[in-house]
């Protein structure tokens, strides 16, 4: 008989705010029936958190939303929010894929896939009508959020994309007063817009190159250097469009002004060559920072400007109104003309004293006299990200920072309220108002452990230890502790035990949330320790080449100036057990007839727990033995090393029983299941640094299962008691719990989706069919994208009109033959005909309709010229029945385009799309006809 094992799944994700590898959005709070703003909230941050999108109330530092789509893997990369509807937001993730959330319902829209590497900026245009997303695959792509397809692919960039832009000129500029940056670049550059007027991208890549692509006609028109000391990171637009600002290394920003005017210009002229320059350098600034600049935003009213690179510090930059500029530009005047004068060198000098008037131009002014520091917000963890809070408040302006430390910060800063320096002006005040960091450790979880009833968890890392309820993941205590290694739940659950770097024990008490002892156990770090199965005592293991054993007792301590006692818990030490190398492992048998130890000399040693008597030597690894586990019924001991490989030791001869190649990479800890329920105690788990955590076998040495899901190095690891769930905790903050279901997986099946994956993987990746017929790379290509979905699609559309043709041809022979003999039975059909009781046209709409359309373009793809003809058959019978006419148009006009040429030399083709023409005539002229009317009846409404 098969022998069948229960799946483990992954069940929940906590600990983790916000990852670094995607940027954060702030949003208002949810709108009160009047039309106002609670205006005691701070707001909502939407931040990327691995795979999911969070959003958080800043004040409170609740989690009120968990945006996951259950077919997704990959990690958040970047988030971008529509400026037409408020509650949709656009997320790239890192296998090139873009889902359309709507945040009030927190369910994806529409998904798009069209790149080949992870999604790196996202911009929607003004009207929301298109999104723009840049790649690290060099592209950028435009689509359709109407028609739900993509558009075109844009080639240029010959790096990553660090930013996009749309560029449209913004209605009743002058008359609007929050926009200074049109006066601060050149001035009155923009024009009311209308539908007619074409749009315009601005990108920026890593190749250091800033380019403008008109959209209507899809190409490049103008391409500059954006920063001349090598990469360019970061592309902010000032919000009327008049100027942006590039970021790269060195601290270096560098100021365009766009000419939005000239673009629309030119772009409705009908001339082949144009001289003017539409994007002009304006100048250079220099950040106090001198690493990489990675973020650059512009304040939404356009007065300030946020920057920060990788360091604890966020820099703002002010833009003076025009009437500081002139006093700055008067005042430099005056000082020069007092230099000239007092150096009184004839008639050169006075000529400049008489006719300096150059620099009295707004426009002319340096752009260090316009944009100025204003003051460097120090925050407590590297930023990863930066957006302003509109809130409205007023004391000042608002900084939302998302940093890499796992923790989301509020700022307020004070803005000044009269323009006047004066000599003991100090830079303005800023305070962290919010934070949110309780749901979450600072630094990497190093180690993990589950209280004897798995109710709670206690996950300890440099500087904190947690303590999580497993039920409701919620933080129960957070407590303050060295750079914790290993801990654990001490009998009754009531202490928690913490080995740090420092060589020190630390012990607290849950209930109280205090540090009760610290015991210096060791004079290097401990490694490890584990409680002895009778629970009165434990071993720790340190680097200092010593294994020392504790008892706990309590302790009657007098209280100074009484004469009560108070019991106190201590540990005792007792015993020490010295060994030639360091400890990075030791375990108690479950019988407590042995202890096993594992040295940095690659080596396990196995000792009689009462005499400390060498028992058994255990040699094979290659590199030291990070962790190892031993069974249920102490007969086997599991090893993993940092050479990848987890071998399999019998206790009685200590002898290997299988060494195999487990990982790819270091493997940090196994587990046995501590029971044999089920059968399942010779089965352990394994989880590595190259994120995956692997189910074995121990008794057919086979894999049963691997779990995906970290997108980092997994460090530690905990199996529950009753073996029904098991906690990691991983590099990229994450506490994930996997939870075993009654779903029943066999390991022939498995190896079977193992081989199928790999072949699809190898399958979608089909090579670009977007190149020059001369052999280079087209500027333009079709947004499209094979994948497995794409491909199966495509199949589907064959199957159907591989059967629908017969069945269509058998029916009409029928029909032709029944007017003569009247009482002609039905002809034999496929049983999906007579099942659904439909006819071909039915079933082969019906298969084309279920395809999601941004996938129908490339599953058309799939399909050969011989098929063209049966497609062209049923797209004359939609259009003569008018059956979903924009999907049957869409699909003619699609295939039209990539058989032009076969369909062009065909005569059959030709007579075939002669009727399609007339009935898609007859078709379309019948609904603009009835949307007439309805317009008309609008109107007179």
């Amino acid at each position: 008989m098969v022998k069948s094992y229960l799946k483990y799944e992954h069940s929940k994700t906590f600990g983790l705010i916000n990852s670094a590898f995607s940027n954060a959005l702030w949003t208002p709070n949810e709108d009160l029936p009047n039309g106002g703003l609670r205006h005691s909230g701070a707001g909502r941050a939407l931040v990327g958190a691995d795979e999911e999108v969070l959003c958080w109330d800043v004040k409170k530092g609740e989690l009120l939303s968990r945006w996951k789509d259950k077919d997704c893997v990959a990690e958040v990369t970047t988030i971008a929010q529509s400026n037409a509807d408020p509650d949709l937001f656009a997320v790239g993730y890192g296998d090139g894929t873009i889902r359309l959330w709507d945040a009030k319902i927190a369910t994806v829209i529409v998904s798009f896939n069209g790149h080949r590497s992870a999604v790196t900026v996202l911009a929607f245009s003004s009207d929301g009508s298109r999104l723009a997303s840049g790649s690290r695959d060099t592209d950028v792509i435009v689509w359709d959020l109407v028609a739900e397809v993509g558009l075109y692919k844009l080639r240029g960039h010959e790096n990553q994309i660090t930013g996009l832009q749309f560029l449209q000129q913004t209605p009743d500029e002058h008359d609007r007063e929050d926009e200074k940056m049109g006066q601060v670049f050149n001035g009155r550059n923009s024009l009311d817009r209308n539908e007619d007027q074409p749009e315009f991208l601005l990108t920026t890549s890593k190749d250091a190159r800033i380019k403008i692509w008109n959209l209507d006609s899809q190409h490049c028109i103008e391409t500059h250097i954006a920063q001349s000391n090598g990469e360019c990171w970061a592309l902010a637009v000032s919000p009327d469009g008049a100027g942006c600002i590039t970021a790269g290394n060195d601290g270096e920003l560098k100021v365009w002004l766009i000419d939005i005017r000239g673009l629309v210009k030119s772009a409705l002229r009908i001339e082949e060559t144009v001289d003017h320059a539409f994007l002009k350098e304006r100048g250079f600034l220099q950040r106090q920072g001198k690493d990489r600049t990675i973020g650059v935003i512009f304040h939404p009213r356009g007065k300030y400007i946020a920057v920060h690179g990788s360091e604890k510090a966020v820099e703002l930059w002010r833009i003076r109104s025009e009437s500081e500029v002139q006093k700055t530009l008067a005042r430099k005047r005056k000082r020069r003309r007092e230099k000239i004068l007092a150096a009184k060198n004839g008639t050169v000098e006075d000529g400049l004293v008489n006719g300096d008037d150059g620099s009295d131009n707004l426009a002319t002014a340096d752009v260090t006299d316009v944009i100025v520091p204003y003051v460097i917000v120090r925050t407590s963890g590297k930023v990863r990200s930066v957006d302003w809070s509109q809130r409205k408040s007023s004391k000042g302006i608002q900084l939302l920072s998302a940093n890499t430390n796992n923790e989301l910060e509020l700022y307020s800063i004070s803005t000044k309220q009269s323009e006047k320096k004066t000599k003991s002006d100090e830079p303005p005040d800023y305070s962290r108002t919010f934070a949110v960091d309780l749901p979450g450790h600072r630094t990497d979880v190093r180690s993990v452990a589950l209280s004897s009833d798995d109710r709670m968890l206690a996950s300890s890392s440099n500087g904190s230890l947690k303590i999580w309820n497993v039920r409701t993941q919620n933080c129960i205590r957070t407590l303050d502790c060295g750079y914790a290694l290993c801990s654990s739940f001490l009998p009754g659950d009531k202490i928690v035990v913490v080995g740090n770097r420092n060589g020190e024990l630390e012990l607290f008490d849950i209930a109280s949330s205090t540090l009760i002892d610290t015991v210096k156990a060791h004079d290097g770090p401990i490694w490890t320790l584990h409680v002895h199965p009778d629970g009165r005592s434990m071993v720790t293991g340190s680097a200092d080449k010593s294994a020392k054993f504790f008892n706990f007792e309590i302790v009657h301590e007098e209280v100074s100036g009484a004469q009560q006692t108070i019991p106190r818990f201590k540990l005792v030490h007792t015993r020490t057990l010295k060994v030639s190398d360091d400890i990075l492992s030791l375990r108690f048998s479950p019988d407590s007839r042995l202890v096993a130890l594992s040295l940095l000399d690659n080596t396990v040693k196995v000792f009689f727990t009462d005499s400390l008597k060498l028992f058994l030597n255990l040699y094979g690894h290659k590199l030291p033995v990070l962790n190892m586990d031993i069974s249920y019924d102490s007969k086997l001991i599991v090893t993993c090393s940092a050479d990848k490989n987890v071998r399999i030791w019998g206790l009685d001869f200590g002898d290997c029983h299988k060494a195999f190649f487990a990982h790819q990479d270091s493997i940090m800890q196994v587990a046995f299941i501590p029971h044999n329920q089920d059968g399942n105690g010779h089965h352990f788990f394994s989880a590595s640094k190259d994120r995956v955590i692997k189910y074995w076998d121990g008794d057919k040495f086979e894999q049963i299962q691997k779990l995906e899901g970290h997108h980092g190095e997994i460090w530690a690891m905990a199996v529950s008691r009753t073996g029904e769930f098991l906690v990691t905790a991983s590099h990229d903050k994450s506490v994930r719990i996997w939870q075993q279901t009654d779903e029943q997986i066999f390991l022939e099946e498995e190896r079977e989706k193992e081989l199928e994956e790999l072949y699809e993987g190898t399958l979608a990746t089909s090579p670009e069919q977007d190149d020059d017929p001369e052999g280079g790379k087209a500027e333009v290509a079709p947004a499209g994208k094979q994948t497995t979905e794409t491909l199966m699609a495509g199949e589907k559309i064959i199957e159907a009109l591989e059967l629908g043709i017969v069945d269509l041809e058998a029916m009409s022979e029928w029909s032709r033959a029944k007017a003569s003999h009247p009482n002609l039975g039905l002809p034999d059909r496929h049983p999906i005909f007579l099942y659904s009781n439909a006819s071909a046209e039915a079933h082969v709409l019906n298969v084309v309709q279920k395809i999601k359309a941004a996938a129908l373009q490339d599953a058309l793809l799939v399909l050969p010229f011989t098929q063209v003809s049966a497609l062209f058959t049923f797209l004359q019978i939609w259009a003569e029945k008018q059956w979903n006419i924009p999907l049957t148009c869409r699909v003619l006009f699609f295939i039209l385009k990539i058989h032009h040429k076969q369909i062009v030399a065909s005569k059959t083709m030709r007579l075939m799309l002669d009727g399609i023409r007339q009935h898609l005539r007859r078709a379309l002229q019948k609904q603009k006809d009835e949307m007439g009317l309805n317009l008309a009846a609008l109107r007179f409404v």
